[in-house]
């Protein structure tokens, strides 16, 4: 174990890894399992995964449902507690445990330091100023940036018949065709509906991809552990049931999650606006209140400034400096355009804490309860529920 891991791990953090089973083999594993797998990847993704050979597929992402999250409520979800008791394979999504770095693990089977998607938000190094990955605001183009091909794209190119069901809004944005371009996008607003649409496309052979967020919508302003998130889990438990039940003979359904979450604890926020141990030397601040990129002015040694960051946070978070995270493997192999777009430190809470910066922070964020981004085994860990029809 690294000297970083041991710090990781007493501070009840997990290393991201990339040599087991991890989100990035759910999309290769289940389409060499129809046939149109790149090679020995795909078969050694299907392998892991345990994946029956079958004409249709389709692969379900409930947007903030992480493993341990499911476990613990799982009163409100008969049909995936059913599933969850054969899930051995123990998935784990990548760094950070937020959205966008995640669907970029997923839609190309690489990490952020290959796609570049390294947090909700992070400096644009062509302007200097802070790009947002889930909006695309702020950023280079999708095709500038996120340089690896859509694994959907290419089954598309194969002559596979592609679906992806999800919001309107999503319907030709960046991140949609950043990590799914190629795809047929279905735009659908409610889950009946998105199910419905999802076995109309399996009426012949081919593979759907349907995204559902309201789980994650209702744990980021009520707290995962509210009666609304529980009962979120239940109409998304009977819609996929329904799903389950109606898929035509040969079809592999896939439910997994891009990441879990936690509820914050207002008695360990920290605001740089209030600390200036924390703002000294700061230039911006990119990613989320749980995994913070702090980019520093010039000529700032980053071994100073994560020396008094870690001072100021101890006991509530791990600070590393950008070239500790990278020689770890947080980011997986990083390309060098996406370098200068991780943060000179990088910033981990533990436990419920969270880091923000009252000054530039949008209300919304603040008001959050459930939130995500680091490296607890809650927001780290994603279910892997299969059903063969």
């Amino acid at each position: 174990m690294s000297r970083l891991a041991e710090r990781l791990a007493a501070a009840g953090l997990v290393r991201p890894r990339f040599d087991g089973n991890h989100l990035g083999l759910v999309l290769p594993g289940v389409l060499d399992a129809l046939g149109a797998g790149d090679g020995a990847d795909g078969s050694a993704a299907r392998a892991a995964l345990g994946l029956d050979r079958a004409e249709r597929a389709v692969v379900v992402l409930v947007d903030g449902l992480g493993r341990r999250n499911l476990a613990e409520l799982a009163g409100h979800a008969p049909f995936l507690r059913s599933l969850l008791a054969g899930d051995d394979t123990g998935l784990v999504t990548g760094f950070p445990t937020t959205t966008a770095s995640a669907l970029g693990l997923f839609g190309t089977g690489h990490a952020a330091g290959r796609t570049g998607l390294v947090g909700y938000a992070a400096r644009n190094p062509a302007t200097g100023g802070l790009g947002n990955f889930v909006r695309w605001e702020g950023t280079p183009t999708p095709a500038e940036w996120q340089r690896e091909p859509s694994l959907l794209g290419r089954l598309a190119g194969r002559g596979v018949t592609v679906t992806s069901v999800g919001p309107r809004r999503f319907a030709g944005s960046g991140l949609t065709e950043a990590v799914f371009g190629g795809a047929t996008y279905v735009p659908v607003e409610r889950l009946v509906d998105r199910v419905d649409a999802a076995l109309a496309a399996l009426r012949a052979p081919g593979f759907v991809y349907l995204y559902w967020g309201e789980l994650d919508k209702v744990g980021h302003n009520l707290g995962w552990r509210s009666a609304e998130w529980g009962a979120a889990l239940e109409v998304a438990d009977a819609e996929l049931s329904r799903l389950a039940r109606s898929l035509p003979r040969g079809t592999n359904l896939v439910v997994t999650a891009d990441h879990g979450m936690v509820d914050v604890d207002l008695s360990r926020r920290f605001d740089v606006a209030t600390r200036p141990a924390l703002a000294a030397d700061v230039a911006l601040l990119g990613g989320e209140p749980r995994a913070v990129h702090v980019y520093l002015r010039d000529r700032v040694a980053p071994e100073t400034a994560a020396a008094r960051w870690a001072d100021e946070l101890a006991g509530y978070a791990v600070v590393v400096t950008r070239d500790e995270a990278i020689a770890d493997g947080w980011f997986g192999t990083v390309a060098p355009h996406v370098l200068p777009a991780i943060g000179d430190l990088v910033v981990v809470a533990t436990d419920r804490a969270t880091v923000v910066d009252t000054a530039t922070a949008k209300p919304g964020l603040l008001r959050m309860v459930g939130v995500h981004g680091s490296l607890t085994p809650h927001e780290l860990e994603v279910p892997f529920l299969t059903v063969a029809a």
